[in-house]
């Protein structure tokens, strides 16, 4: 795929925002997917394309939260488990449908999803002081989990949504923490999406590289943000991002 001057710095910008998106909250593949679908790559491809981009900054921005102490390393194992299972599921789904059906529905899961977190930003405050839940002895974050994989795997867009969802309201994790924990699992069914969709050959490498330089730049620049800044900003920085995301959607 060749590309403009011009149709980089798209690429480069996108990717910032969509990596310092996806580090405070999620979304960001609301305004990459339409982006690569806009620069003329269908749908299949597009789908496959932006894992790039989602593996690179979830690197970042793991290793960002790490180092800060917000990761929950004894949660890693229980919760991953459920994520990378729906995480295969959801890639092979998305290779399995047609590509004249894909982009429609890609369109109305990212249109979806914006507009129930923007209606709903209170599932994503859990009360100060709960205490965190095993997801292996509570059955409804597990499956929540295991759904927010299959989604992912599937179409990536807006899952960090259904991930803190699941967090916060599941197993009673702060925002900061259930960021942390949000970005591992990202990390984790995307990169087994990304094997799968290689392997169909449905990955364009160039736009998909160019646009993982951007989000590796945003993430790495976010993540001391979302790990200094208060609940309170957090949650109303992810209101505006919501927003952002169905005036993304309403546009494309």
């Amino acid at each position: 795929m060749e590309l403009t001057y011009f149709e980089i710095i798209v690429l480069i910008a996108t990717g910032l925002l969509a990596g310092s998106i996806n580090t405070i909250a999620g979304g960001g593949s609301n305004l990459s997917l339409p982006i690569l679908m806009f620069l003329g790559l269908p749908a299949d491809i597009a789908n496959g394309t932006n894992r790039v981009a989602v593996m690179l900054q979830c690197i970042v921005g793991l290793r960002g939260y790490d180092e800060h102490g917000a990761l929950h390393r004894a949660a890693i194992f229980p919760i991953l488990v459920p994520t990378c299972l729906g995480g295969l599921i959801g890639a092979m789904l998305s290779i399995a449908i047609p590509n004249l059906y894909l982009k429609p529905i890609l369109l109305l899961l990212i249109f979806v999803m914006a507009v129930t977190v923007l209606f709903r930003p209170d599932i994503m405050a859990p009360e100060l002081g709960s205490i965190t839940k095993n997801p292996n002895k509570t059955p409804k974050a597990w499956f929540s989990l295991f759904l927010a994989g299959v989604y992912g795997g599937f179409a990536q867009a807006g899952v960090g949504f259904i991930l803190l969802a699941a967090l916060t309201v599941g197993l009673k994790y702060d925002l900061i923490r259930a960021n942390a924990l949000k970005t591992l699992c990202a990390l984790a069914f995307t990169s087994i999406a990304l094997c799968i969709f290689i392997a169909f050959g449905m990955v364009s490498w160039i736009p998909g590289l160019i646009l993982g330089t951007g989000s590796m730049v945003g993430a790495h620049f976010t993540v001391r943000q979302a790990v200094m800044a208060k609940p309170s900003t957090v949650r109303w920085a992810l209101f505006g991002i919501t927003s952002a995301a169905v005036a993304v959607g309403l546009l494309f």
